[in-house]
């Protein structure tokens, strides 16, 4: 028997719902957590800024890699396949630092 999970009621902050802008990521992780950094690189600038740090243990990263598979997959059967240009997969974020 499937057990039905207990609805939560999420809020939202006005400031939150702004959003924010990213263009690169730097993810680092240890036995216990992982470190994921959402920053933002303006073209010709050699600086970066990060604008949020967000920590997870391993299993809700893994959680977290499997939603973002099913959503892309919903997201490219309604608007067609997300096309990545080879300059923009080896310039755009994604680094993997040195382990914390």
């Amino acid at each position: 028997m499937v057990q039905k999970q207990p609805s939560i009621n999420v809020e939202l902050g006005e400031k939150e719902s702004e959003g924010i802008y990213s263009n690169l990521v730097l993810i680092a992780h240890s036995p216990s957590e992982f470190i994921v950094d959402f920053a933002r690189v303006l073209p010709g600038s050699p600086k970066a800024k990060i604008y949020a740090r967000i920590v997870m243990t391993p299993q809700h990263v893994k959680l977290l890699l499997r939603a973002l598979g099913e959503n892309i997959k919903k997201f490219e059967e309604k608007f067609g396949e997300i096309q990545i240009r080879e300059q923009e997969s080896k310039h755009i974020g994604f680094n993997n630092p040195t382990s914390a």
